[in-house]
C-alpha cells in the first residue's frame, strides 16, 4: 500500500493498514477511541500520545500523516497541519489487546507545543553515539562558531570533505599494513568521522544506508 506523498522505501508496515484497522477494539472505549503512543522511527525516541478513532486511523493511511481524534477540538486532527512539524507515517503496531497503537514516525520538527523535541522534554537524539555523533555534526554545518574544524569543511564544499575522505582512507590502509593497533584504530577512526561529514554534506543519514544494507540483507 503506497502513499502518492512518501516513496516505497519510506513504509514499513508490520502489518497491513486494513489488517490494523480491522484488529484494533475501539469498541472496548466508551467514546471509540484508543491510545496512540508515537516513536521516532529512527531515534527510538518516544515523542508524543494522543488518541485516534477508526476516522483518523484511516486518514493516516489515507495521507501518510498521523492524524489524531482531538479531544479537545472535537474533531480529527492532523499533526503539524498549523505548524507544518508533521509526523510521516514508517510503522504502525497493534498491541496484545488490540486495544492501543505504536506509531513509528519521522518527526518534521520540534513534536510539542512548547517548542520542544518531545512531549516529555527530551533531545530526540538516538542512544546510539554514531547517530549522536550525526547530530553534532549537523549543529556544527549551521552553527555560528567560525573556529568549528566540521564548520571550516562545509564551507571549503564537497570536493574538500571528498578528498580528506580519500585521504583517510588512504591512511587506514596504510596502517592496517603495520602491526600498530592504536594507529590502526586512530585512522578508522578519523575515516568513519569523515565519511559520516561526507553523508551530512549530501544530505544523506547513516540510517539510509543502514537502511539499503538491510534490503541487500533480505533473503533472495
Amino acid at each position: 500500500m503506497i502513499h502518492s506523498q512518501l516513496p516505497a522505501t519510506h513504509l514499513t508496515y508490520i502489518c497491513s493498514m486494513k489488517d490494523a484497522i480491522e484488529s484494533i477494539a475501539f469498541s472496548k472505549s466508551a467514546d471509540g477511541l484508543v491510545p496512540a503512543i508515537v516513536q521516532d522511527y529512527t531515534t527510538g525516541k518516544v515523542l508524543m500520545q494522543g488518541y485516534m478513532n477508526e476516522e483518523a486511523l484511516h486518514k493516516t493511511e489515507e495521507t501518510g500523516l498521523v492524524t489524531f481524534y482531538s479531544r479537545s477540538k472535537k474533531r480529527l486532527w492532523t499533526k503539524g497541519e498549523e505548524s507544518g512539524h508533521h509526523l510521516r507515517l514508517r510503522q504502525i503496531l497493534v498491541d496484545c489487546d488490540k486495544d492501543s497503537l505504536l506509531i513509528k514516525a519521522e518527526p518534521q520538527g520540534p513534536v510539542c507545543h512548547t517548542g520542544a523535541d518531545t512531549c516529555w522534554s527530551e533531545k530526540n537524539v538516538s542512544q546510539d553515539f554514531l547517530s549522536y555523533l550525526e547530530h553534532i555534526i549537523a549543529l556544527r554545518r549551521s552553527g555560528p562558531d567560525e573556529t568549528s574544524y566540521v564548520k571550516s569543511l562545509f564551507e571549503k564544499g564537497l570536493n574538500k570533505i571528498a578528498q580528506k575522505v580519500g585521504e583517510e582512507a588512504v591512511e587506514l590502509v596504510i596502517e592496517a599494513k603495520d602491526v600498530n593497533r592504536a594507529l590502526f584504530l586512530g585512522e578508522a577512526a578519523d575515516l568513519l568521522f569523515h565519511y559520516l561529514v561526507l553523508l551530512q554534506a549530501k544530505d544523506c543519514s547513516l540510517a539510509d544506508v543502514v537502511g539499503l544494507l538491510q534490503q541487500r540483507h533480505q533473503p533472495k
